[in-house]
C-alpha cells in the first residue's frame, strides 16, 4: 500500500501553525523544525478547552526574577502555613500543594520558599483572561489560574478551527505575559480537564469521542471531577478502583449506592457531560482566613487578625461589585476540629467595618478558654453593589461610617493601599 492510501491523522505545528504530513517528516515540522506536532483524527472538530496555567504563582515569580530559575520554589511560609504552590522542580522532591509547609521544608530544605502576593497575580490573571475573551464569548473562570472555553463556532471568525486558535493563543501567553499554559480540548468540560492534565508544563492534550471510553476505563475513579479522598476510600472498600468497572454497572445501582454523586459516576465513567461553559459565573461565596502562628485563645487578639481578613475580603467584594447578605466566621481549633457562626442582615453589604463588627459578634461568643489556630471571615447570598449599604433608620451612624469608609477606598485608590489605616490595626 503507498504512502497516498494511508490513512493519515491531521496534524499541525504548535509553533508555527503550519498543516504537516507527520508520517512523511519523522516527527519534525518541515518549515520551522519544531518537534511540537499536534495530532490526532479529531483534532479540528473539537471545540471545549480548558487551559491551566503551569504552576502559576511560582511560575510568575520566577519570570519576575530570573535568578529563581533553576531552584526548587515554594510559595506558601508561615511556621504552620501550607504550600499554595510549587515550581515543577520542587515537584521533584514530592512537594505539593496544599502540603504543611514543616513537611515541604523537610522534604526539599533546599527550595526558596515566597509569600503568595495575590495582587501580583491576580494582576497576571486579568492580563490573560484578555487573550481568552478575544477568543470567544464563552469563558468560564474556575479559579484564578484556569478556566473553560467554548470555541464552537468561532472558526470562520478567526479563520482556522479551534485547535490551532489555543495553539496561538498559548505561544502570544507564552511570549508577551512570560508564563506557560497547558491545554485541554475535547467534547465536554469534564474531559478538556482531565486533558489538561496529561502534558504538563506547557502542553496541548486531545481526547476524543472515539477513544473517550477505553482511555477512562484503565484510571483511577479519583480522576473523576467530585470523588475526593472520602468517596474514593469509600469506593475503594466496596472493590470500585478503576473507572472502567464504573462503565459495567447500571445507573440504578450507583445512585442507590452514591446518591446524587451516582449519576455523575455513571455518565461520567462513560465519557458523557452535558454540563455547558457558563460566562462569568456568580461567584456563590467568597472569603480570606490565615492559619496563626501560634494558637490564640485571647479575643482582643483574634480580633486583630479578623479586622485584617475582613478588610481585604471587603476589597475583593467591591473589586468584584458584589455586596453579600450573610455572613460567616470559621474558627479551626488546636485539635483540628472546625466551628462556623453565621449571621444574615437585614440588607447587603461589602463595608469592612460592617463585616468587622458582625464578625467580632460572632467571634466573641466563641471565645471562652478554647485556643484556635485558623481564623477566617466569608460571605455568601450576594447581590450586586447598587444594593450595597442602603442607609438605615434604626443604625443614624451607619451612614457616616460607610462615607468615612469610602473615603478611605478612594484615598487608597490614589496613593496605594498601606497609605491609611484604621487604628484598631495596630492596637
Amino acid at each position: 500500500m503507498g504512502v497516498a492510501d494511508e490513512h493519515i491523522d491531521p496534524a499541525f505545528c504548535r509553533d508555527c501553525l503550519s498543516d504537516i504530513l507527520i508520517s512523511t517528516q519523522n516527527g519534525k515540522c518541515p518549515n520551522c523544525n519544531s518537534p511540537r506536532i499536534m495530532s490526532h483524527p479529531e483534532i479540528h472538530k473539537l471545540s471545549i478547552a480548558h487551559i491551566d496555567c503551569d504552576a502559576f504563582y511560582a511560575s510568575v515569580e520566577k519570570r519576575d526574577n530570573p535568578d529563581l530559575n533553576s531552584k526548587p520554589l515554594i510559595i506558601g511560609g508561615g511556621r504552620r502555613g501550607v504550600v499554595s504552590t510549587c515550581c515543577y522542580i520542587a515537584r521533584t522532591y514530592g512537594v505539593k500543594s496544599a502540603m504543611p509547609m514543616f513537611k515541604a521544608n523537610k522534604l526539599c530544605p533546599s527550595a526558596v520558599v515566597l509569600p503568595p502576593d495575590m495582587n501580583k497575580y491576580s494582576a497576571v490573571s486579568k492580563e490573560i483572561r484578555k487573550y481568552f475573551d478575544q477568543l470567544t464569548p464563552s469563558v468560564e473562570p474556575i479559579s484564578i489560574d484556569e478556566a473553560f472555553l467554548d470555541l464552537s463556532g468561532t472558526e470562520k471568525l478567526h479563520g482556522m478551527p479551534p485547535s490551532k486558535l489555543l495553539s496561538q493563543t498559548a505561544k502570544k501567553i507564552s511570549d508577551q505575559v512570560g508564563i506557560t499554559v497547558s491545554v485541554g480540548l475535547s467534547y465536554n468540560k469534564f474531559l478538556a480537564k482531565l486533558a489538561s492534565d496529561l502534558d504538563k508544563p506547557n502542553g496541548f492534550s486531545v481526547i476524543g469521542k472515539a477513544e473517550a471510553k477505553s482511555f477512562l476505563a484503565n484510571l483511577p475513579i479519583s480522576k473523576i471531577w467530585g470523588v475526593g479522598k472520602v468517596l474514593n476510600n469509600k469506593m475503594n472498600r466496596a472493590g470500585i478502583t478503576q473507572i472502567g468497572q464504573l462503565q459495567k454497572m447500571e445507573l440504578k445501582k450507583l445512585s442507590r449506592d452514591y446518591g446524587i454523586m451516582g449519576e455523575r459516576l455513571y455518565y461520567f465513567s462513560r465519557g458523557d457531560d452535558s454540563r455547558t461553559v457558563q460566562r462569568d459565573q456568580k461567584a456563590k461565596s467568597v472569603s480570606n482566613e490565615i492559619t496563626l502562628n501560634e494558637d490564640l485563645s485571647d479575643y482582643r487578639a483574634l480580633k486583630k487578625h479578623l479586622w485584617a481578613l475582613c478588610e481585604k475580603l471587603s476589597a475583593r467584594l467591591k473589586e468584584k461589585h458584589l455586596s453579600a447578605k450573610t455572613i460567616t466566621l470559621k474558627l479551626k481549633t488546636s485539635n483540628f476540629r472546625t466551628i462556623s457562626r453565621s449571621v444574615t442582615l437585614d440588607g447587603f453589604t461589602q463595608m469592612a467595618e460592617i463585616l468587622y463588627n458582625q464578625g467580632k459578634f460572632l467571634l466573641k461568643a466563641e471565645c471562652k478558654g478554647l485556643e484556635y489556630r485558623l481564623i477566617g471571615i466569608g460571605v455568601t447570598k450576594f447581590s450586586d453593589d447598587y444594593f450595597s449599604d442602603l442607609p438605615d433608620l434604626l443604625d443614624p451612624q451607619k451612614e457616616n461610617k460607610i462615607k468615612t469608609e469610602k473615603a478611605m477606598d478612594k484615598i487608597r485608590e490614589k496613593f496605594g493601599a498601606k497609605i491609611i489605616n484604621k487604628g484598631r490595626k495596630f492596637t
